[in-house]
């Protein structure tokens, strides 16, 4: 699967999509504790670092700017090499103006 396929942890940050209990068991036998607010439908609420988990919004700015490039959502390289270079002149551009 792909969670023992991700790299070790100290704490993941997630978006309330990984609440589940499946997901939360798979790291928690990995010794890994989760950042992941519950749910509001949820009836025993799991607490969280909620300061932690405010900086995740960097990392789906990044996201955001990178697919402002029209190249890499439409994904017109075939090659993964040309993709990921593509990946990555965006983000150096991205870096560069500094927005």
């Amino acid at each position: 699967m792909l969670r023992n396929a991700l790299p070790p942890a100290r704490e993941p940050i997630a978006d309330k999509g990984y609440v589940g209990n499946g997901f939360r068991n798979a790291l928690a036998e990995r010794g890994t504790a989760a950042c992941i607010p519950s749910k509001s439908s949820r009836t025993t609420a799991i607490p969280h670092a909620p300061v932690l988990y405010r900086q995740r919004h960097k990392i789906e700015i990044m996201f955001g700017r990178l697919k402002a490039c029209r190249r890499i959502p439409i994904r017109y390289d075939r090659c993964a090499h040309a993709f990921f270079s593509a990946v990555c002149i965006a983000a150096t551009v991205i870096f560069w103006r500094g927005q």
